[in-house]
């Protein structure tokens, strides 16, 4: 049993509390230094890294460049959240609140900014008229999925991830807690998958492009190294689907960008076209 934490009567930031991203962890807004982002030649310009927000985003535009949109041909620039590259001036001009993934459609007449990876799913959406039903009550499923996803998914990463895999100590109270609403979560997709292929119906969505990289990544155990952790192979149905979009060629292109971990073969720091996946 840990010793009872008393709070103060006001909260003071401990720049040194320990954890592993406390170096760069603040409790104020607005850039740190100036630096001006890159721009390349296509329409969308993304800045991001390969976390599971920023793979969504990846995903959706490889999923779009492969349905034959080609205006959805973009560069994706590294961001190093490690190093605090998202509180440069010019990240935080694409996006104040300096989170990835963060992007600039230039195709318009005024340059759009577009941050949030929930947003920019919908904005892409909207955008190309794909993959987001235009059916009334089909869209709205899909919606609802895309929002408890958005709601649902801090529990999963600030929570559970955070105090599990990153907190300088573990301690038993907030795994246990954010462990339960893991599992409760898995269990929710489990059953919404029990009679159908993918999240929202019979058709693959921005619902299943925003839950597959949190969620189908932890039931494949590539995140927080914590499948046996949290019984993962009881979720059958959310395993099936899981492995199924782990399929799709578009995904398996859209995880590697931004990517600097892991297997070589997986890692694409830049995206520029679609040549930079099978360099010469």
């Amino acid at each position: 049993m840990t010793t009872p934490y008393t709070p103060p009567t006001v909260w003071t930031w401990d720049s040194s509390n320990g954890g592993e991203f406390a170096h760069i962890n603040r409790p104020v807004a607005g850039a740190t230094h100036e630096k001006t982002l890159p721009v390349g030649k296509h329409p969308l310009q993304l800045y991001s890294l390969a976390t599971p927000n920023g793979v969504k985003v990846t995903i959706m535009l490889e999923e779009l460049l492969a349905l034959g949109h080609s205006g959805a041909e973009y560069d994706a620039w590294l961001i190093r959240i490690g190093e605090g590259d998202q509180f440069s001036s010019g990240f935080v001009d694409v996006n104040p609140n300096s989170k990835i993934p963060a992007l600039a459609d230039n195709s318009t007449d005024q340059p759009i900014r577009v941050f949030e990876s929930g947003s920019i799913l919908l904005y892409l959406a909207e955008k190309f008229g794909a993959l987001l039903p235009t059916d009334p009550a089909q869209k709205t499923e899909v919606m609802n999925w895309l929002f408890w996803q958005m709601g649902s998914a801090p529990y999963l990463g600030g929570g559970f991830g955070h105090f599990y895999a990153y907190a300088p100590e573990k301690l038993e109270y907030p795994i246990n807690r954010f462990s339960m609403e893991t599992k409760r979560q898995l269990d929710v997709l489990d059953r919404q998958l029990a009679d159908r292929p993918y999240i929202a119906g019979d058709d693959y969505s921005i619902a299943d492009i925003a839950i597959w990289p949190w969620y189908g990544a932890l039931v494949r155990g590539d995140l927080y190294n914590a499948a046996e952790f949290l019984s993962v192979s009881d979720y059958k149905n959310v395993q099936r689907w899981a492995n199924r979009i782990a399929e799709r060629p578009a995904v398996q292109r859209g995880r590697r960008v931004n990517r600097v971990w892991g297997d070589e073969s997986e890692q694409l720091a830049e995206r520029h076209g679609a040549d930079d996946f099978n360099p010469a």
